[in-house]
């Protein structure tokens, strides 16, 4: 069984770092090797983030959060000013993972992947308030 961090590490965050560098790179002029500095990541995994297909379903359900475009914008804009450290924004993906999990989704990706009923509470976060 996989736990729902391991659902974050494996496939939310690198969404969420690649639409991070995206909006660097289109949005500030940034090169792929000075968004990968500021990420604390390599050249080639921006080229990645940029041109792959993998992962793009998780890209396009980012997107379409308003509080994930929210962070976004926060994270990249800091990034810009100089006010965002590799700290600041390791805690930016920490509330990045509290606004996915109070939204369900994480518990909702979680599920699908392990294809769990919809009637299962298989860890805190899955657990519906009612």
């Amino acid at each position: 069984m996989r736990p729902p961090c391991e659902v974050v590490v494996r496939s939310i965050l690198p969404a969420f770092r690649s639409l991070v560098a995206r909006r660097l790179i289109e949005n500030f002029n940034f090169s792929q090797v000075s968004a990968a500095k500021k990420l604390g990541t390599t050249q080639a995994s921006i080229s990645h983030y940029l041109n792959s297909k993998r992962g793009e379903k998780m890209v396009k359900q980012l997107e379409a959060s308003p509080a994930v475009q929210a962070i976004v914008d926060e994270i990249a804009e800091g990034i810009v000013a100089n006010k965002t450290s590799p700290f600041d924004a390791m805690l930016q993906f920490c509330k990045l993972c509290e606004a996915l999990r109070s939204g369900d989704l994480i518990c909702d990706w979680h599920k699908d992947c392990l294809m769990i009923p919809e009637s299962g509470n298989v860890c805190p976060s899955t657990t519906k308030k009612q």
